[in-house]
């Protein structure tokens, strides 16, 4: 009736006995402690695409899964999984504590976050306010960088800890029509990389994730921002080229990125960098080997006609 849990390396053997122990209906009060010796994961921006995808994933795996976003209503559905959802505004400094400090009180620590939470703010850079170019940095970078400062101490005292930041292909490489979002990515990579080589001493990770086109709401959230935001100025030609590319209905779904944070939570020794989704591959190895200038004229190509 029980699946053997230390078979996919969640649990150690010490932890197998205390599921045995429980499972046999002894000792029914050892629940709380099973739960507590489980690996606890906070996934912020789970109301939807890779991050509900993600939360949903590591739930039918056996990890303690605590799925936030702003949008509490668009999470009920995670309750049938034994997710917890929490409200979390990542702009705002008490809501990301009060996040990070439920999970402690509630179960003590969180081993594994997912810094997935972020959007595309589209648009030409001459078109784009300030204020709209903060809110994306707030969001995609310093939101981010927030909860690990808040996760770090207690993983630091575990010596163990799993920090996975969902970048994007778009940390590699740049579109027109999306500078701010490509900052926001650009900079979430070079933090992880000075992270990395911070905490490992500690036994923590930090994993990079790179998808490319995927299947979700936040591509026509992007696109319509595009069009509102350069839809009618001198870049409305190049504007209606890009939103026709960002069509996304033969882009794979979440949960081919879902699996990738699987994989890398459960690697004993994982990859700095994991990458999946629509030509994500391809177009991260073609960056490698060409010019700035030929990246230019490939990108700049798909605009004509």
């Amino acid at each position: 009736m029980f699946e053997h849990p230390h078979k996919n390396g969640l649990f150690s053997k010490q932890i197998w006995t205390l599921w045995k122990t429980f499972a046999n209906g002894h000792e029914r009060p050892l629940y709380k402690e099973f739960i507590e010796m489980k690996k606890t994961v906070l996934v912020t921006g789970a109301s939807s695409g890779i991050g509900k995808a993600t939360a949903i994933l590591l739930a039918q795996n056996g990890y303690n899964v605590y799925g936030a976003a702003r949008k509490t209503e668009k999470m009920e559905d995670l309750k049938t999984y034994g997710i917890t959802s929490i409200g979390l505004d990542l702009t705002k400094d008490q809501s990301i504590v009060a996040c990070v400090n439920q999970i402690f009180n509630e179960v003590g620590k969180i081993d594994i976050l997912v810094n997935n939470a972020g959007f595309g703010s589209s648009g030409a850079m001459e078109d784009v306010s300030m204020e709209d170019a903060k809110y994306q940095l707030e969001v995609n970078l310093f939101g981010a960088a927030r909860l690990i400062q808040l996760v770090l101490p207690k993983m630091r005292e575990n010596e163990y800890g799993k920090i996975i930041n969902i970048s994007s292909i778009g940390g590699k490489i740049a579109f027109p029509l999306s500078g701010w979002y490509h900052a926001s990515k650009f900079a979430l990579e070079g933090l992880s990389d000075s992270l990395r080589m911070e905490v490992k001493q500690f036994g923590i990770d930090v994993i990079v994730i790179e998808p490319g086109g995927i299947k979700s709401e936040w591509a026509d959230v992007a696109t319509k921002n595009l069009v509102q935001t350069s839809g009618n100025t001198v870049y409305k030609t190049m504007a209606a080229k890009m939103a026709q590319a960002n069509v996304n209905d033969k882009f794979p779904e979440p949960i081919v990125i879902a699996k990738l944070v699987k994989e890398s939570v459960e690697a004993k020794c994982p990859k700095t960098r994991y990458s999946g989704g629509h030509m994500a591959k391809p177009i991260l190895a073609i960056r490698k080997i060409v010019s700035d200038k030929l990246m230019d004229k490939i990108i700049m190509s798909q605009m004509k006609g």
